[in-house]
Order: C-alpha cells, then structure tokens, then sequence
C-alpha cells in the first residue's frame, strides 16, 4: 500500500526565482513549494503525495476547488508534487506529536485515499472475483521514496523502458484456465469488455498454451476509448512489460522476456536504453523522464521504469512484517502529469 500521507524531514529549502513568499522545499526526494517561513530545514512535516484525495474536512477545506486531490502543479516555474502541513496538525487527528517518527505512515489517520480515475464499463467488465494471488500485481513505486534502494544498488546494470499510459491487464494461464484481469479484478468474458477482445485479437490464450507451463503475460491495454488515446492510435491492443512463471513465482530476465515475446509475436513496451548503470540521482532520473513518447513523438512521454536486466529482489520490513520485493521501479514524468492535470 503507498503511504500516501506521512512524517517526513524537511532536508532542504531553496529560494525560487522571482518568488518573495514561497520557495521550494525537498521532502524525500519531492520537490514541494511551501509558504516561506513556515518551515526550517530539519523540520518535522506532515507530506502528503500527489494522488491523495482529502477528506472534506475545516482543515482541508481549500482543497475543495481542487476537488479535494493533489496534483502535480507548476508555480512560478517550479514543478511542486504533493503538499506538507506544519507537524502539529495532527493533533487535530487524536495522535500524539511524541509518539510519531520520521517516515511514519499517517494515510488512513487523516481519512486520505488514494485518487483512481472512473473506469470505462468497456474496460471494468464484469467481475469474476479478486485479481489471482498467485501472480503478483502491475504497480510500480515512485522513484522519489527509493533513495535508500538507489544507494543500495547504484551501479547495476538495468534496462529504461518507456512506461505507457493506457490500462493494465494481466493474461494467464493456472491449471488449464485461461484468465483475464484488470489492476486489481479477475473478469468474466462479455461481447463489449475490450481486454477480452483484445486478448481474442492477439490470440493470447493460444500463445500462453503453447508454452505449456503455467504463466502469466502483464502488459498495458492503449488505443482508441483509453485514457484519452494521446497516443492518436487507431484501434486497440496490449504492450507487455512482464512475463512471469507462476509455478517458480518468478519473473522473466530482460533478455528472457524479449525472446518469449519475439517467438509469440507480441509486443513489448518500447526500450529506451538496455544499457544503462543505475545512478542513485533522483533529480537526474526525472530529467531522464522528461521526453516525448516512442509511439507518437507528438506526445509526452507519460516516464520510465528501470529495471535490473536480471531480476533482483531486496529483502524489506513492513508494518512488522518481511517482504521480498522486486528490484524495479517507476519515474514519472512531471510534464506529462501537468499537461494532463495529474
């Protein structure tokens, strides 16, 4: 789950130029305008990212004709993701200043949740249940909360592709059944439910059988009818970024997953550089964001995801718990997120 709202560190305070009463503040990796002087460098804040959809409640009631969510802004010049309160707002939220530290989650104190865009009948469908536990979701996190991964694994060699702005969908094939999901759904087969038309089109069932093994192709569903269509596409289809093996509960190498998608003759999400050494620089990696896309040139390209060209996974503790998590991870461009009001 992504900590939406949480206890962060003021680590920096620069002027903006031409800007006498805000300047920009870094939280984590963030960049965020902030009034001037409300806060000092060291600073404990409450930092609340871009997609979180605020309660309508007296402390957020400016929000209100922003409909209540954080987007990504450009003020005076500079891009501003997300917004920090002074740390004392939570006592308006029955917790105790004390009893809180750096990096502590506070999403669900303050009643926020994340935004998620209405979804087009033709893409939810009909529910056939839950998306299947056996195969890991398609979410990606932002590479402003992964300084700590970046140090960690600087150096490493790892492929930049173009991530594409459309809908997930996930094809597998488990015990002989072929299913089709959205982001988080399993859904039955209808005439209309445009991933199932296309999974027919693509004759993905019949690629998946031919393999005879139980897995699973991740990709994003673009075209005519999703989100807008900024890529000017006619009709619809899916670009895989993901192969994964559900009996070793694996995922496919960079080299792997070219050639599985070479021999059934699908696509793959465009590559921007298959040789490239993570830096552990999040301000250069947004500006390696910022480009236009490989489909349409016309277009901004919506970011990037960087992964290791073989899988890695880091060990991680979580509300108490340990996770093995995927070595991988998303940079989003803040010009696309502008131009689109996100």
């Amino acid at each position: 789950m992504r900590n939406l709202a949480s206890i962060q560190k003021i680590k920096a305070l620069e002027p903006i130029s031409g800007a006498d009463s805000i300047e920009k503040a870094t939280i984590l990796g963030w960049n965020v305008v902030v009034k001037k002087g409300d806060f000092q460098v060291g600073d404990l804040c409450v930092y609340c990212e871009i997609d979180s959809l605020f309660p309508n409640t007296e402390d957020f009631d400016f929000l209100k004709p922003r409909g209540m969510r954080i987007r990504t802004i450009r003020l005076r010049g500079q891009v501003s993701q997300g917004i920090c309160f002074p740390f004392d707002i939570v006592k308006n939220y029955g917790l105790i200043p004390t009893e809180l530290s750096e990096g502590q989650d506070i999403t669900e104190a303050l009643g926020i949740i994340k935004y998620e865009p209405p979804i087009p009948a033709e893409l939810a469908g009909l529910v056939k249940g839950n998306f299947p536990s056996f195969i890991p979701k398609t979410d990606e996190t932002r590479v402003q909360v992964l300084q700590d991964l970046l140090d960690a694994y600087i150096g490493t060699p790892c492929y930049v592709a173009e991530k594409l702005d459309g809908s997930s969908v996930t094809y597998f094939i488990k015990d002989g059944i072929f299913g089709v999901c959205s982001r988080n759904l399993e859904l039955l087969e209808t005439e209309n439910n445009t991933l199932w038309k296309v999974a027919r089109t693509l004759q993905i069932e019949e690629k998946l059988r031919s393999l005879n093994k139980d897995c699973a192709l991740q990709g994003e569903l673009i075209g005519e009818g999703i989100q807008g269509n900024k890529y000017k596409l006619k009709g619809q289809t899916a670009i895989f970024f993901n192969f994964f093996d559900i009996q070793n509960y694996a995922y496919a190498s960079f080299e792997a997953l070219k050639n599985i998608l070479s021999a059934l003759k699908l696509s793959m999400v465009p590559v921007i550089d298959a040789h490239f050494h993570l830096i552990n620089d999040i301000e250069a990696l947004v500006a390696l964001s910022q480009m236009r896309s490989q489909l349409n040139p016309q277009t901004w390209c919506e970011g990037i995801v960087i992964r290791p060209l073989e899988e890695m996974n880091e060990v991680a503790y979580s509300k108490g718990l340990l996770h093995q998590n995927r070595v991988s991870f998303k940079v989003i461009n803040p010009e696309f997120l502008i131009k689109y009001n996100e």
